[in-house]
């Protein structure tokens, strides 16, 4: 099956007095129809930067410097603003971390709501706030047309994260990106929007790129994850691989420091160490300070290509571990 989504060595680089910081740092990946893809990485990693870069949407003073980001076959990266703007929101919907920040406080939620309807669709007013109020409902939201009435500020934190789910989802993308969109939530209501997400998702065959930091929340939605450090991926498999048969020693290190109650006498250690500055990543491996399984070769090389070195399994790594969880060499 032919990727809907497509990206290839794809570049965003900020540049700053105190120099360039390489937020994406060449992330290649695809993602079919029907799919959830997972991005997994910590604070800082570029995650956010790569969701915003898809739709080339990097805030200033970022850039996408190169690579290509393919819909359908189609480069996103050479399309005009105004073919953009058409592909932004119908084509591809992004959900932002922070709904509360997201929303305009001084808009009411249906104006909010129905305006990218009436302006992307053409429909009318009437038809455009049925459809929110569906989408409200099947968020799960109470008194959907009170709530339409009500300003962002006037709601909680959950159920401003629900409006931006409805929000994204009211124009039936073809590719959700979901950045931490259950982040700063309870786990009833983060289990509960999990659940209806995915229920949509399957209902339309949507595809979602779904980023977060939390790998317990990405265990439980994606069928593939790739692991994001420095800007770059570092392992792609599926879920079940990655929980099971981490190769990658920071992707090891993640799962070593994440209690799991699937493991008995678990004993929880951390990566030794800070994540790389952004500001000044080397051309080695990023994980080169903090990895204690490095080769000669990790010190003298660019860093590695993310190649497939088991059946469905890719990683970024001169040194992989093999399936049973020991070192290669």
């Amino acid at each position: 099956m032919a990727p809907l989504l497509e990206v290839r060595d794809l570049h965003t680089h900020f540049v700053t007095k105190a120099g360039t910081v390489k937020a994406v740092n060449g992330v290649s990946f695809t993602l079919e129809a029907g799919k959830v893809l997972g991005i997994v990485g910590e604070s800082g990693s570029g995650k956010s930067t790569l969701a915003l870069s898809l739709v080339n949407l990097a805030p200033f003073p970022g850039e996408v410097v190169s690579g290509e980001v393919l819909l359908n076959g189609r480069d996103l990266m050479q399309a005009s603003e105004a073919e953009l703007q058409q592909v932004r929101g119908k084509e591809i919907a992004i959900i932002l971390q922070d709904a509360s920040a997201a929303l305009n406080p001084t808009i009411r939620i249906d104006n909010q709501m129905t305006e990218a309807l009436e302006g992307h669709l053409g429909i009318g007013k009437k038809q455009a706030e049925a459809t929110c109020i569906q989408l409200l409902s099947d968020m799960g939201l109470p008194d959907p047309k009170e709530m339409m009435k009500r300003h962002p500020y006037q709601i909680s934190g959950g159920q401003a994260q629900r409006v931006m789910l409805a929000m994204a989802l009211a124009m039936e993308p073809t590719v959700l990106v979901a950045d931490e969109p259950t982040a700063n939530l309870d786990v009833t209501i983060q289990a509960e929007i999990l659940m209806r997400l995915r229920g949509l998702q399957r209902e339309r065959n949507m595809a979602i790129l779904y980023i977060t930091h939390d790998l317990s929340v990405v265990g439980r939605v994606a069928d593939e994850v790739a692991v994001i450090y420095g800007g770059t991926i570092m392992e792609q498999t599926n879920a079940s691989n990655l929980f099971k048969k981490p190769t990658h020693p920071y992707t090891y290190g993640l799962l070593q420091s994440l209690p799991r109650i699937d493991v008995k006498q678990q004993i929880l250690t951390s990566i030794p160490g800070s994540p790389p500055d952004m500001l000044d990543l080397p051309d080695e491996c990023p994980f080169l300070p903090r990895c204690s399984k490095a080769l000669a070769k990790c010190r003298t090389s660019f860093r590695p290509p993310l190649e497939e070195v088991f059946p469905q399994h890719k990683v970024a790594c001169f040194n992989p571990m093999d399936p049973d969880g020991e070192l290669g060499r």
